[in-house]
């Protein structure tokens, strides 16, 4: 039987940058259920560094990683994992309140035709973000795997956990393959499937819920889009932003209920994020490119769960840290249970 100090559940950025911090330090492991780690939210995000985004709690958390993740140390990466961009925050009534310290400045219409060429009329002003930045997921990720595994961690794939049991101070994790690991700490960092992580080792759920969320690909009749700020609106119905010269990255910022699994779009929500994106500019939808979906996790309160359960000795919950929000957006119109 294998022996660790701690035993991470799962290696998205979630497992992978904490096992990166303590890898070195004890005897760690990653145990991934799928082929590659960060095959599902990780690895399906369109990722952006947004201070104001998830309230006044989380935004502090943002920007106490901002440093990080622009000018990263040498021995963690060559280069920085953010580009620079911005973020309009339309609306059509009041302007969004942010949080403390978020750096904005409120954009009228002539300046907000400038950013974001034929916008259409109902759109009056907006609150500009310019800090707003795409995070490059996969660069980092693989970095926190690179440094995991080059202070001595071992990652596992196809290696789901079945049941695990914490007996005479250690965990006995049992996986799919029939192998066993001991390990002192149980680190649940297993995104969607938290709760099947948790009830497969005794533990009580949290709650967590998986909420699907939608991306699209357009291209469309507009050139120059590759630096257009991310777009999003004050109602949290929509946000897009500009992915090559004639193609965007678009989402109804939608949260369907579902069940763990490898989540696909449904024509519905790219209708409806089509649909949405039509009432912001005039340019001509051309082709819809490719379409996907993720899995964001959300914790009850809808904030980061990152410690030890208060009933079970050392197994520790590293989840929710995808599904951030200070409030949920509308429904939108598929919204339903869904299984997959």
């Amino acid at each position: 039987m294998a022996e660790f100090d701690v035993l991470i559940v799962g290696g998205g950025i979630a497992g992978a940058s904490l096992g990166a911090e303590i890898a070195g330090r004890s005897r760690a492991a990653i145990v991934e259920a799928e082929s590659h780690c960060g095959m599902h939210a990780t690895g399906r995000s369109a990722a952006f560094w947004l201070e104001s985004y998830g309230g006044p709690d989380v935004a502090k958390l943002s920007a106490a990683s901002h440093d990080f993740l622009e000018r990263p140390p040498e021995d963690f990466s060559d280069r920085g994992f953010l580009r620079t961009r911005g973020a309009v925050h339309l609306t059509r009534d009041e302007l969004p309140e942010l949080p403390n310290g978020v750096r904005s400045r409120v954009v009228e219409r002539g300046e907000l035709e400038l950013l974001v060429p034929g916008i259409k009329s109902q759109w009056r002003r907006a609150l500009l973000e310019p800090g707003c930045a795409d995070i490059d997921v996969a660069a980092l990720h693989s970095a926190y795997l690179r440094q995991f595994r080059l202070n001595g961690g071992t990652v596992s794939t196809d290696s789901a956990l079945q049941r695990a049991a914490f007996r005479q101070d250690a965990w006995r994790v049992e996986l799919r393959d029939g192998s066993s690991i001991s390990a002192s700490i149980l680190v649940n960092a297993a995104g969607a499937w938290a709760d099947t992580v948790a009830e497969a080792c005794g533990v009580r759920p949290l709650g967590i819920a998986p909420k699907r969320r939608t991306m699209v690909q357009l291209r469309v009749g507009h050139s120059g889009l590759r630096d257009l700020p991310l777009v999003d609106d004050a109602s949290g119905t929509f946000y897009f932003k500009g992915e090559s010269d004639r193609s965007i990255w678009l989402s109804p910022h939608d949260e369907i209920d579902s069940d763990p699994c490898d989540a696909a779009p449904e024509e519905i929500d790219v209708a409806t994020a089509i649909d949405r994106f039509e009432q912001v500019v005039d340019w001509p939808v051309e082709a819809v490119e490719r379409s996907w979906a993720g899995l964001r996790s959300f914790a009850p309160d809808r904030k980061p769960v990152y410690g030890f359960d208060t009933d079970v000795p050392l197994f520790f919950w590293c989840v929710g840290r995808a599904g951030l929000a200070s409030k949920p957006p509308p429904p939108p119109a598929s919204s339903r249970p869904h299984s997959c």
